[in-house]
């Protein structure tokens, strides 16, 4: 599912994250390459130079289309989740629940954004559903966090 040389060494926090995405994933989505009518498909995420990589491929492993799409849209939505995240992730130990509750509404709030901007990118490459889009966004903060 990721290519294991954009992941870089994580968290117990970002790792779980990526584990629950993954099995959601596997359970239950809609991703359907433009044009093809045969799934299942297997995906595989990865970071390329200053791209993102969608490499999908037939459930044996054929290849079926590559589309590599640029970081840049992802830079900043990331790097504000990754700070709210952070955030969150401390006051679960030490904060006030009405403090928990304002970084996870924050947190909900950027990775529902980060999933419109996955869906805005693969429009017309990809038929997926707004679920789908938001595991795929934690999958592409997890291969951000290798920076």
């Amino acid at each position: 599912m990721l290519d294991e040389a954009s992941i870089g060494r994580s968290s117990r926090d970002v790792e779980h994250e990526r584990a629950v995405a993954i099995y959601d994933l596997l359970a239950e989505n809609k991703f359907k390459p433009t044009g093809y009518e045969d799934g299942p498909y297997a995906l595989q995420l990865g970071i390329s130079g200053n791209r993102l990589v969608f490499d999908i491929r037939t459930a044996d492993g054929a290849p079926i289309i590559a589309h590599m799409l640029s970081l840049a849209p992802f830079r900043r939505i990331v790097k504000d989740y990754f700070t709210v995240c952070d955030s969150y992730y401390a006051a679960i130990r030490t904060a006030t629940p009405d403090r928990i509750e304002a970084l996870d509404m924050g947190r909900r709030a950027l990775h529902d954004e980060g999933s419109h901007i996955v869906m805005e990118r693969l429009r017309r490459k990809v038929e997926l559903d707004f679920d789908t889009a938001r595991r795929l966004f934690t999958l592409i903060t997890v291969l951000h966090w290798k920076g």
